[in-house]
């Protein structure tokens, strides 16, 4: 079972000091260039535990596999926050775990009709709830924002955009990818990480042009 909580490990095993290894190489701490494949080697590591963990609170396969690979995402760009006091796997089912509760309650939001009446002692009234969201521009800023996410998928290098594209545009399963293109499941699943990583961090660089 994953640890419930954070709390720093006294007794460091051997696993933990090896996750705190690759992720000081994926880093680059020392002067040392950042190591993709030493964060590459965390993924292989804890991908099938982080999917059954996963898995105990989502229905969804395809949405177990997504959280999972979004989680990834998340924890490599967080990376530089990690503090080696805490084990590795400690803070990575966290992230897990957060961002699965994350999307549940997003999927459950409470919602009430505006078009149904509200009965009351003196008879029904019709609900007037102001609209506290109105931006004038909400238009334009939307149309900005999916212009702007257009070109981050259009910049991928090519193995990484088509993979994004059928997975998120055309609604593909990853086995579909890997038999469409004839390529390992795992190599998909790895390309489909890498180009979300590479997204996340471009949007990251263009945020004011977000808000």
């Amino acid at each position: 079972m994953p640890p419930s909580a954070l709390s720093p490990a006294s007794t460091p095993s051997a696993s933990s000091e090896e996750d705190r290894g690759l992720v000081r190489r994926a880093l680059g701490e020392g002067g040392r260039a950042p190591d993709e494949a030493a964060f590459a080697r965390l993924v292989g590591k804890y991908r099938d535990p982080l999917v059954r963990h996963v898995g105990q609170m989502m229905r969804s396969a395809v949405d177990v596999e997504d959280l999972v690979q979004e989680a990834f995402v998340k924890a490599f760009g967080s990376l530089a926050s990690y503090s080696p006091e805490y084990a590795f796997s400690t803070w990575l089912y966290r992230i897990a775990t957060n961002h699965a509760i994350d999307h549940i309650r997003r999927r459950r939001l409470p919602t009430v009709s505006i078009d149904k009446p509200i009965q009351t002692q003196d008879g029904e009234v019709q609900a007037e709830i102001p609209d506290s969201t109105y931006r004038p521009d909400r238009a334009i800023v939307e149309s900005q924002r999916g212009a702007i996410l257009r070109e981050a998928v259009d910049a991928l290098p090519e193995k990484y955009h088509r993979v994004i594209v059928m997975r998120h545009t055309d609604e593909m399963s990853y086995e579909d990818i890997a038999e469409t293109l004839g390529l390992p499941l795992g190599t998909v699943k790895a390309h489909i990480f890498r180009a979300r990583a590479l997204l996340n961090k471009a949007l990251r660089d263009r945020r004011d042009d977000l808000d």
